[in-house]
């Protein structure tokens, strides 16, 4: 490793943690106010941005611009997370003399961590990357962010960091480094506190190695894998179902993290011949990266070595939509390998003859990001339901997993390997708790208490009360 490359690391780290004390101490709403007007430079600036990652990932420019729109909302959101207050979690309990124990005047709330480095993930060239999820949620909290550029979109990441940082009060409070290797001296440098990651699971393992190898291990966010299983009961519309899963799994050439990789469908009611049909009329495209391609590839030769081809679709650019099929039994034989993630537009179906026989079949999956059920009604489902909040942590009724909304009640993130910290989540406004830490302070000066935590509350934020929530 060069001495410039941990020089870039250590410059960038160092500057953002400098910047940094200024912004952990700028009341949230003024910080809501800067959040604001990244959004709207992110919309500027749109016309230099969706051309510059259309030339490095090949994604037409309908999806950039969504991309871009869908990032600056982002900014928004949060925006509205910090005037409403909740997220620091205020909470205050008066003195009680006669508790057993004593209490003691107790407050508590939620302050930023600190740096954070965060690794671009190479599907979304914007709303997983320079100015993703992790990028403005941990701005949010009060924190400064490091990004590690992906090296499948670096121009794009170079102009994006440019623009988020002409809105910034300090362009510092943002870093960005490239290359692989600037990962390791990233995750290892003392001054960063937590590590958001999207990406493979052999990725996120050997950063959490190298977490683990730090004299002062640091919180880890990662995203690394999910198969985000279907469930298909009898009662299901075998068309509807087969356009909806076709659509789905070729949605971005099926680089998405909720791609539909599971399905399960009854043996009986043309459910099977109705898939096939529909995945045999769409057809593959360009990746985003050449590793993608191979890793793509690797895997769906694995799977056709061991399973059925059920239906391909047209090859373009040397990449083929498939779908390989097994009976349940089969499938069950072949785990855990059957159950490893194949990211593309790769699928399994699972043919079962009884509902009754999924449950134990279900129960030895990885965790997921999603897991999906279609069915007519509830009751023919209410079985499963136990089996699948255990399995996942965003579960689906009749829809299908692409696409993840960016909101308060969004939850993005699952049991292993779907993410590090079952938890919490990447999407949605409960993921700036990932970079803050609770602080408790007992008997403390009135005077020198944040205001979030005193008694006549100035920034009226939602408070609770010796056990009462106030808003």
């Amino acid at each position: 490793m060069t001495d410039q490359v941990n020089d870039a690391v250590r410059t960038a780290v160092e500057r953002a943690a400098a910047a940094g004390e200024a912004w952990r101490a700028t009341p949230p709403a003024e910080r809501a106010t800067v959040l604001e007007g990244v959004s709207d430079a992110l919309l500027k600036h749109a016309e230099e941005l969706w051309p510059a990652a259309a030339e490095e990932t090949r994604l037409p420019e309908a999806r950039l611009r969504g991309e871009i729109a869908r990032t600056a909302a982002q900014f928004r959101l949060f925006a509205g997370v910090l005037r409403d207050g909740g997220w620091v979690e205020a909470v205050i309990d008066h003195p009680d003399p006669g508790a057993t124990p004593p209490c003691p005047d107790l407050r508590r709330m939620n302050h930023p961590l600190g740096v954070v480095a965060v690794f671009a993930a190479s599907n979304f060239p914007f709303a997983f990357s320079v100015a993703g999820g992790d990028t403005v949620s941990a701005l949010a909290a009060g924190c400064p962010v490091v990004v590690k550029a992906h090296e499948g979109h670096p121009r794009t990441s170079d102009l994006t960091a440019s623009v988020v940082r002409q809105a910034l009060p300090d362009p510092d409070l943002l870093g960005l480094v490239h290359g692989f290797e600037t990962g390791a001296p990233l995750v290892q440098h003392p001054l960063v506190t937590a590590v958001g990651f999207t990406g493979s699971l052999g990725g996120g393992t050997a950063i959490q190695k190298l977490i683990d190898e730090r004299p002062d291990p640091i919180p880890f966010y990662g995203e690394l894998g999910s198969v985000n299983p279907v469930v298909v009961l009898p009662s299901a519309d075998p068309a509807e179902v087969a356009s909806g899963f076709a659509a789905s799994l070729t949605l971005g050439v099926g680089q998405f993290c909720t791609n539909p990789g599971l399905v399960f469908v009854p043996a009986e009611g043309g459910f099977e011949q109705a898939v096939a049909e529909a995945v045999a009329a769409t057809s593959g495209g360009p990746m985003l990266t050449a590793k993608i391609r191979e890793g793509y590839l690797r895997a769906s030769d694995r799977l056709a070595g061991r399973l059925t081809v059920l239906a391909s679709g047209g090859a373009v650019d040397g990449i083929t939509p498939q779908v390989f099929a097994a009976d349940l039994e089969a499938f069950a034989e072949g785990l855990p390998e059957l159950g490893e993630e194949c990211f593309g537009p790769s699928a399994i179906v699972v043919r079962y003859r009884d509902p009754a026989d999924l449950p134990a079949v279900l129960r030895r999956l990885p965790g997921s990001l999603t897991a999906t059920v279609h069915a007519a009604g509830p009751e023919e489902a209410r079985d499963l339901v136990p089996v699948l909040r255990r399995l996942a942590g965003r579960l689906i009724w009749n829809g299908w997993p692409t696409g993840v909304a960016v909101s308060w009640a969004m939850h993005h993130g699952g049991p292993w390997p779907a993410s590090t910290a079952p938890a919490h989540t990447s999407v949605g406004a409960a993921s700036i708790g990932r970079w803050t830490t609770p602080v408790a302070y007992q008997d403390w000066p009135a005077d020198l208490l944040p205001p979030e935590l005193r008694d006549d509350n100035p920034l009226g934020v939602p408070q609770r009360v010796d056990g009462r929530l106030r808003a």
